[in-house]
């Protein structure tokens, strides 16, 4: 360390700049010194979007104490992290951001957070004030973006169906489709949803989402699971079917090679992941390992308590905080994956429900851009 603290200033600011999120919260710690050094520069969007895989955040469904975990899937590390509000459940990564939903209101309320700093803002309030909507999110194209983009990317919230006020008392299914704007700051109606899908959307359907194209795609759980479509460019719903749609137990959604995929476990059978393909056809392309997914579900075959959560890199498979979880990761750039199990190496935690979201880690502050 004496031969680091001997470097100019502006010198060991600048190699700090360059820092993983990790290493350079270790850095912090180090001393005071070190602390006002890595401040001078801000860290490098590079160190964030070179990452080769991204970070797997554990949120504690009933959390008292503002926290959660984070994986380093480099050095394979669990981080604790502090939260800036107790009451929050992910819905999507947007860039090296989450999108919140504040649980402790019935009525629905949305931030955005950067858990690495904790950073937090909370997204104006919708026009109509509902519970339980289905909430969808897309992002610009990042291909010819700069690496802030990359990072904060401009953003849009879609919220349809849940339940509101009616005008002559009482409550209703909401048919109105919003959208929010990041650029702008601000809500406005965009579209409406078929009274029956607003329904599903309110009582089948959970947050997550996943957007393919200018689609975002949603499943329900109503009678069997099924996937329902919404086309934002066109104001367009659709519904389709799914494999062992009435013998599953458990079903998401997650991207697959730039496609739908749906992430599946039957009763008495193993867990699947299908790939929506021409047609609306869906074809097998892989299988949770027995013995991993034997392990995951306690030695049962049981899948209705497993939770998922997938991105173009990895699906995670997982139950609560203390039970680990089967991880399907891509190897290098080929269309090759494989499955691996993971723990909380070196924590003593607390059995705890948890939300699961992937995420690539920043030190930048997302409020000055």
């Amino acid at each position: 360390m004496s031969m680091w603290s001997n470097l100019p200033f502006d010198l060991l600011a600048k190699i700090f700049s360059f820092l993983s999120p990790d290493s350079l919260a270790i850095a912090r710690s180090a001393c005071k010194n070190w602390h006002t050094c890595s401040k001078a520069h801000p860290p490098s969007p590079t160190t964030a979007t070179t990452t080769t895989s991204s970070w797997f955040l554990a949120l504690p469904i009933r959390n008292h104490r503002a926290s959660c975990y984070a994986r380093n899937p480099t050095i394979d590390k669990w981080h604790h992290l502090s939260l800036p509000l107790p009451s929050i459940r992910p819905i999507a990564s947007v860039g090296s951001l989450l999108l919140l939903r504040i649980t402790n209101s019935t009525i629905l309320q949305l931030g955005l957070c950067n858990p690495f700093t904790g950073e937090f803002k909370h997204l104006p309030p919708l026009h109509a004030a509902r519970t339980k909507p289905a909430v969808g999110v897309t992002t610009s194209d990042s291909s010819n973006s700069s690496h802030d983009d990359v990072l904060f990317p401009p953003f849009r919230v879609y919220v349809a169906g849940g339940m509101s006020e009616a005008a002559q008392g009482g409550a209703t299914y909401e048919t109105r489709v919003e959208m929010y704007d990041s650029r702008v700051d601000a809500w406005r109606i965009v579209g409406s949803t078929p009274t029956e899908l607003a329904v599903r959307l309110t009582v089948w359907t959970p947050n997550e989402n996943v957007c393919i194209g200018e689609t975002l795609y949603w499943v329900t759980s109503a009678r069997a699971y099924s996937v329902v479509g919404y086309d934002v460019g066109r104001n367009g719903w659709r519904e389709m079917a799914v494999p062992m749609a009435e013998k599953l137990e458990f079903a998401c959604l997650v991207k697959r090679n730039g496609a739908l995929g749906l992430v599946g476990g039957a009763c008495g059978g193993g867990g699947c992941i299908w790939r929506l393909s021409e047609g609306e056809r869906w074809c097998l392309v892989d299988e949770v390992p027995v013995e991993l997914g034997l392990r995951l579900l306690g030695g049962k075959s049981v899948w209705e308590s497993v939770k998922c959560v997938g991105n173009e890199d990895c699906v995670c498979l997982y139950r609560d905080l203390g039970s680990g979880m089967v991880v399907c990761r891509r190897v290098g750039d080929m269309d090759k994956w494989e499955w691996v199990w993971d723990n909380l190496k070196g924590k003593k935690l607390a059995n705890s429900a948890i939300r699961g979201a992937l995420l690539h880690p920043t030190l930048l502050s997302f409020k000055q851009h």
